[in-house]
């Protein structure tokens, strides 16, 4: 189609490919009853492009451009001497577990340039995977999509953090109901963070409105917040207790307050470094890789809400 629209006519587009001109007629035809509409006005010799065809064309360029670049890398990918690894991973969960598992990975294969995204809420986790912008996902929910597996790599535990001095009872665990007369400082609407801490604090006591002291969509700033005594925050136990050691009063929550970290992919294959990382991941995790042909799904179910 693309050689359609960049030559005129399909005669200069089959010499152009090369095919003859009937098999190019017909590739064409198939491809318009596939789609079920026209993509071309055919005016003589001459053709131009339906409002279909414009829509279709420039996917139809990315598409030949990606096939180009996989061709001109698959020797070097193949043999993990080159190439490309695109995770996207919830801010919080990139202290723990994605650090320690990007630093094993790229010290076995140095050549893999490895990319991070972050989604803009939790729920973008699956989205990036499904469309194919990112190969894996580390969230914390486990998508119910039949596009996509899912391995539970395990949980992380979020601890309450509260300005220096705070005091706390005998038994160091902080009640939830009594995080809820703190002003909080929390992320936005749609992060996990704040996702698990409105459903606490609902289950604590479901007539009190928790007071929102700070919102803020920088969450290194949340740890100086609390520093500063603006009020208190939850965060994952490897960010709290660098926080602690900062001076910051750390406390576990009671009941405790934890969340599943969920490795996503697109069912089917993987390429190579994806499979080696996701290998790791579950070493790390101490779980074994379910067979290919079945992918593992298993995993708790989706808490609700709306990254973190």
């Amino acid at each position: 189609m693309v050689a359609v629209v960049d030559h005129g006519t399909f005669t200069a587009a089959a010499a152009s490919i090369p095919v003859s001109q009937p098999a190019l007629s017909q590739a064409i035809a198939a491809l318009e009853r596939e789609l079920g509409t026209e993509l071309f006005h055919r005016i003589g010799r001459q053709v131009t492009l339906t409002a279909a065809g414009e829509a279709f064309v420039e996917p139809a360029r990315r598409m030949l451009r990606d096939a180009d670049v996989a061709r001109a890398v698959v020797q070097q990918v193949a043999g993990l001497t080159g190439g490309r690894l695109d995770v996207v991973v919830l801010p919080s969960l990139v202290v723990e577990p994605l650090v320690d598992l990007v630093g094993r990975f790229r010290r076995l294969h140095p050549q893999v340039l490895v990319r991070l995204t972050e989604p803009e809420d939790a729920a973008a986790v699956a989205t990036l995977v499904r469309s194919g912008q990112c190969e894996l996902g580390i969230g914390d929910q486990v998508p119910d999509d039949r596009v996509l597996a899912s391995d539970v790599l395990g949980e992380q535990s979020l601890l309450a953090v509260l300005p220096p001095g705070t005091p706390l009872s005998t038994a160091h665990d902080l009640p939830v109901a009594r995080l809820a007369q703190f002003p909080l400082i929390t992320s936005p609407r749609g992060t996990s963070s704040r996702r698990l801490l409105g459903n606490a604090l609902r289950q604590a006591d479901p007539d009190t409105d928790p007071r929102i002291g700070v919102v803020t969509e920088h969450r290194e700033a949340i740890v100086p917040l609390v520093m500063a005594g603006a009020g208190a925050g939850v965060l994952p136990e490897p960010m709290a207790r660098a926080a602690a050691a900062l001076g910051a009063v750390v406390a576990p929550l009671s009941p405790p307050l934890r969340r599943s970290v969920v490795m996503v992919r697109r069912a089917g294959p993987l390429s190579p470094a994806a499979r080696l990382f996701r290998d790791l991941a579950l070493e790390h995790a101490n779980l074994t890789p379910p067979a290919p042909d079945q992918p593992d799904r298993s995993g708790p179910p989706d808490v609700g809400g709306t990254a973190g």
